[in-house]
């Protein structure tokens, strides 16, 4: 069954983690823990605290505009106009889910 993403499109996202391009790219870097113990943990184990996760082109293109001042309609126009409309509310649907989900951004009215 395919699920329908409802997104209110006037609300703007704001980025919350730090992030850096590779190649055109989005590089996100995310902390392992939140907790002292878990900073702990890594730091016992010589491991770093974080990790980096790389977009895509389109995810790339959707992260550069989440800085607060582009509501997702902004966005997903700017997707359709480069990308063509095909499926591009729903990509932007579930990619916003995700980053929300795991507090890469949050969302501004």
């Amino acid at each position: 069954m395919k699920r329908k993403w409802n997104l209110d499109v006037s609300l703007k996202p704001l980025r919350n983690v730090e992030w850096g391009e590779e190649d055109g790219k989005v590089v996100l870097k995310v902390e392992k823990f939140k907790s002292r113990a878990g900073r702990w943990f890594c730091k016992v184990m010589k491991r770093p605290e974080h990790f980096y996760i790389n977009l895509d082109e389109v995810g790339s293109f959707i992260w550069k505009r989440c800085d607060g001042e582009h509501t997702l309609e902004d966005i997903l126009e700017e997707l359709e106009e480069k990308y063509g409309g095909e499926m591009m509310r729903e990509r932007l649907g579930v990619f916003i889910y995700i980053l929300q989900k795991y507090g890469y951004v949050s969302l501004e009215k």
